[in-house]
Order: structure tokens, then sequence, then C-alpha cells
């Protein structure tokens, strides 16, 4: 059974999780993930990425979720979006005021990763923030004939 499909216990199926750390932003923190092209910089950037990112959740599944040596914490998560299932690992550095300076995550499989991501940039289509998400460029670059097997 692969791990991203969850336990399959919806006791287990969190809808009220709300991270601490996002209240704790250095004001250069980076957000990184599989979803998205380049590098989102700024409080504001990762408030409004992850604000709406979070609404898309069905349920979270936590397997793991806390500190992770002296300045990480760490979410292992798996979930739902629009039916299809998601796995996330989401990494949190901190520097040394405690604020938040890095946040990458990691999301599985592909499909859903094409989903997450092309509802984000129907989301944010038009904003400065629609760049970091699929557009139909990415689509082509990848189906390049000189690239297909």
């Amino acid at each position: 059974m692969t791990t991203y499909l969850g336990s399959g216990d919806v006791s287990t199926h969190r809808t009220d999780y709300t991270p601490e750390w996002l209240g704790k932003l250095a004001d250069d923190v980076t957000l990184e993930a599989a979803v998205m092209n380049g590098i989102a910089t700024g409080p504001e950037a990762v408030r409004a990425i992850l604000g709406f990112a979070r609404t898309l959740y069905d349920y979270q599944e936590f397997n793991v979720l806390g500190r992770y040596g002296e300045s990480d914490f760490v979410e292992d998560y798996v979930a739902t979006v629009h039916g299809e299932p998601i796995g996330s690992v989401v990494v949190i550095r901190y520097n040394d005021a405690g604020l938040v300076e890095n946040i990458v995550i990691n999301h599985r499989p592909l499909r859903s990763v094409l989903l997450w991501s092309e509802i984000m940039a129907e989301h944010f289509a038009g904003t400065e923030y629609g760049h970091f998400f699929l557009q139909p460029e990415d689509l082509r670059a990848v189906s390049r004939p000189e690239v297909a097997r």
C-alpha cells in the first residue's frame, strides 16, 4: 500500500490544523514546494500562498508533527485534494531569533502535484504569485518531441 493513501481511519482525519509556526515568519522567509516554480520570499507571499493552499485539503492525517532537532520542525501527512490523494513532507527551519526562515514542502504523487499546482495557478492568475504555479508553457516544455522517449 502506498503511504500517501493514509490509514483509511476517518477518526484520524483532521480539518482543524493551524500551524503555530505560520505566525512566526522572518522578514526574509522563503517557501519552496514541489507544486511551485521558483521560491516565494517574504511573509506576505508565504501567508497568501499557504493561506489559500490550506483551504484545499479535504482533511489531513498526520504521521509526524513536531520539533526535529534544535531548530527545525517537521510535518509528514497525507490528505486529499478534490478527492485525489496527496502526501506531504514539510520541513520548517528557524533562524537564531526563533523565526521561520525557510519552508520546504515535498508533495507526491505527481498527478496530485500537478492538480494542486493547476488549482493554485487558477486561483492566483493575474496576481504577483501566479507565475509560481503550473503554466501552459510548463506542460509544453515537458512534452517536446526531442524530450519524448
